[in-house]
């Protein structure tokens, strides 16, 4: 096992029993803020107050060897697809065994930040065969998009079929970095984030709802415009558009409990927000933000929040550089039922956050520092799948236990 991956399990076994629900009323040890004079909007906007559920986890590596895995698909029948930044999908089976590198993936610009991403299965994968992944896409002349590609995965795991763009982020860029893309397909649509390729020319089409970046899209399977899409027959934005302002929204899922879709974007230095999406809403990018550009210098208005923008959920100052995120559901760990299991990268983890109505109640860190962690899925049985995000990459499997 590499070095890291044993002091990653070595932090989550060092973990003491303690009462699931105990709360220590001071939030989370994380540092000073990088603007220290943003107050939230509501109470713990910001650094809930930090939980104790003394949890310990017995730690399995499924695969290891991976160079940069950045998505994770659960198969109905056994196994897991497994996508590698470089390019290469794989099926990793139930026991370890790590197949080779399926055919059909579609041409990616592996580079910075760019490469093969998510993988999603469709809700009727059972039956239909049916995938999504999302990638940066080669334009020419070094420029690049975010998209997504239709798929039908092979009997045999080893070839791609019918594979096909749904969507094509526009216009392309130049610059290979924030390209969101995660995928959530939920009965007849499938949500796509993009990011706003980073730069201060870049960044202002988030506000721009011609242009997909910085947006959700919500389209049909086939890549078609839903009927009742907030700007759905507008002459003057993308009908796919679902909602704008944002920055890079790295993690997306849907609540079990009511059915909405509820995203997680990095910030630039503070600012790593958590959102509740509704159709046709504005997130603030790159207007407000309750980060700093790296720079030190403030970031648009200069000001956290502004009327007719949606306030997050909640913020991380300094970041937590979150990756994918699972509400959880399952038998294994009965107690976190409906919480909010994120990847972090920077500081690195994995972070639970606990919910009352649509506000954060609670926070609570794993093996911080240990191992970036780049995406979250939960199991047949209710175990935790991590991925790890470095040239020795690995799927880990987290059970309760550990001595």
């Amino acid at each position: 096992m590499p070095d890291r991956l044993t002091c990653l399990v070595a932090a989550v076994l060092a973990a003491l029993a303690l009462p699931a629900a105990a709360q220590t009323g001071a939030p989370v040890d994380q540092g000073p803020r990088n603007v220290p004079e943003f107050s939230p909007a509501f109470p713990n906007q910001t650094r809930a107050p930090a939980m104790e559920s003394g949890m310990r986890f017995a730690v399995e590596t499924l695969a290891d060897g991976l160079v940069h895995p950045w998505g994770i698909a659960v198969l109905p029948g056994g196994g897991y697809l497994v996508t590698e930044r470089a390019g290469r999908l794989r099926h990793l089976a139930a026991d370890g065994t790590l197949g080779p590198a399926i055919a059909g993936v579609p041409e990616v610009l592996a580079q910075r930040q760019g490469g093969l991403l998510d993988v999603a299965l469709a809700p009727d994968f059972a039956e239909s065969r049916v995938i999504f992944l999302s990638y940066a896409k080669p334009m020419g002349r070094g420029r690049s998009a975010t998209a997504v590609a239709r798929a039908e995965l092979g009997a045999d795991l080893r070839r791609l079929e019918a594979v096909r763009d749904i969507f094509v982020q526009t216009p392309s860029s130049p610059t290979p970095a924030h390209y969101g893309s995660r995928v959530v397909a939920s009965g007849d649509h499938v949500f796509i984030t993009t990011g706003e390729h980073f730069t201060a020319r870049e960044r202002q089409f988030a506000q721009h709802p011609d242009k997909s970046y910085g947006k959700v899209m919500r389209l049909t399977a086939d890549g078609d415009v839903p009927a009742d899409n907030p700007f759905a027959g507008d002459a003057d934005a993308l009908g796919g558009v679902w909602s704008l302002g944002h920055r890079n929204p790295q993690g997306a899922a849907i609540r079990p409990s009511t059915g909405a879709l509820w995203t997680l974007e990095h910030g630039p230095a503070g600012g790593d927000e958590l959102n509740r999406i509704a159709p046709g809403a504005n997130y603030g990018w790159p207007v407000v933000s309750y980060g700093e550009n790296y720079s030190g210098r403030p970031v648009g208005s200069g000001a956290p929040r502004r009327a007719g923008f949606v306030e997050p959920r909640y913020y991380w100052d300094p970041v937590i550089a979150p990756g994918g995120f699972v509400f959880y559901r399952g038998d294994m760990f009965a107690d976190w039922e409906g919480d909010i299991l994120a990847a972090s990268l920077n500081p690195g983890g994995l972070v639970r956050l606990r919910l009352e109505g649509d506000r954060v109640a609670g926070e609570e860190r794993f093996f911080t520092g240990e191992a970036r962690v780049r995406d979250v899925a939960i199991d047949r049985d209710g175990a935790l799948l991590l991925l790890t995000d470095a040239r020795n990459g690995a799927v880990l499997r987290l059970t309760p236990g550990g001595g």
